[in-house]
């Protein structure tokens, strides 16, 4: 078992991400129960959130920040300066990584948003969002697989050594796509419901892109009805879920998931500060009960099982963004 984390911690400035990575290194890096992760701090503003990082990503499409969020432009000229600003801020994140991990010769793991996740968040040019406009969500979509390939290409220029570049695409949102939950611009309305099998050829196209580059594709879901079963159809090699939101019917998926070799991620611990400080022990406990109910051997499973926060942890306390992970790869140990 491993130990590893969302993504997104606290802070407002760039000395805070600079922090936050050698935390992450610190924690993750140096054993090998741990799997370091590029941080978002998107407390330092929304082109350093999960958005604006993945806007930064896709140089096919324009877009700026308006009042309601990031919107298309619809134009072909010179990118937009709140993109502009993604972008720079993104290159000085990978900068520092390159900076402070060019030598890590293990595995490492960046997240992007998912192209269903960005639909339902990114507006149109006259508003309401991406997710209405059927021939726009594809052209998102395509325009992300572009974007990933090339931003795992430089990855693996900056970190020449590590073993395996994983891309974790976060769709937090994809369930309420799934189910025309998602409200439109009015708030008196919902969008259509997306019927799965267009929501599984989007992911696929970026999905498969990142297998393309030479990554491993992951998705991050911390809803409740995690559709896993459609992730790993549309290529995912890896999930990531909260422990305490899924429902019974996910056990035997998430079984397959692991007995087919792939990852399951599994959100053990809260993302913000917990009232009463868990041990390592019971969170040990916790995930070996957890297997011992599908009927799998932790040393079957092996380090195609990690543990982490339950979702980022950019809402909770420095103290516990570090605790967290050291609690995680202590429990990650008791296991093996």
């Amino acid at each position: 078992m491993r130990a590893t984390g969302i993504g997104s911690f606290p802070g407002e400035h760039q000395r805070d991400f600079d922090t936050a990575l050698a935390v992450v290194l610190d924690e993750l890096a140096a054993d090998e129960r741990g799997l370091p992760f590029l941080p978002e701090v998107p407390g330092r503003g929304a082109p350093a959130g999960m958005t604006g990082r993945t806007l930064g990503v896709v140089s096919e499409l324009d877009a700026d920040l308006q009042p309601s969020g990031w919107r298309l432009t619809g134009s072909s000229g010179a990118p937009p300066l709140d993109q502009r600003r993604a972008r720079s801020q993104l290159g000085q994140d990978l900068d520092s990584l390159e900076e402070q991990a060019s030598t890590h010769a293990g595995a490492f793991k960046v997240q992007l948003v998912g192209p269903w996740t960005l639909a339902a968040t990114v507006e149109r040019p006259r508003g309401d969002k991406l997710l209405a406009d059927h021939g726009a969500r594809r052209d998102l979509a395509q325009a992300l697989a572009l974007g990933v390939a090339d931003h795992v290409a430089d990855l693996r220029r900056r970190l020449p050594a590590a073993t395996e570049i994983i891309v974790q695409l976060d769709e937090p949102g994809l369930p309420a796509v799934l189910s025309g939950s998602v409200p439109t611009a009015s708030g008196f309305s919902r969008h259509r419901t997306v019927h799965p099998p267009e929501a599984s050829e989007a992911l696929a196209w970026v999905l498969g892109a990142i297998a393309g580059a030479g990554a491993t594709p992951w998705v991050h879901c911390c809803a409740p009805d995690v559709p896993v079963g459609l992730l790993r159809g549309a290529g995912a090699r890896g999930v990531a879920v909260d422990l305490t939101a899924l429902a019974a019917a996910d056990l035997d998926v998430l079984a397959e998931t692991l007995e087919a070799g792939d990852s399951v991620v599994l959100g053990v611990v809260p993302g913000t500060d917990p009232e009463a400080v868990p041990g390592d022990g019971e969170v040990t406990d916790t995930v070996l009960r957890w297997l011992d109910l599908l009927g799998l051997d932790p040393e079957r499973v092996g380090d195609r099982l990690l543990v982490a926060p339950s979702c980022g942890t950019a809402g909770a306390s420095a103290a516990w963004a570090r605790g967290s992970l050291r609690l995680l790869r202590t429990a990650a140990r008791n296991a093996t």
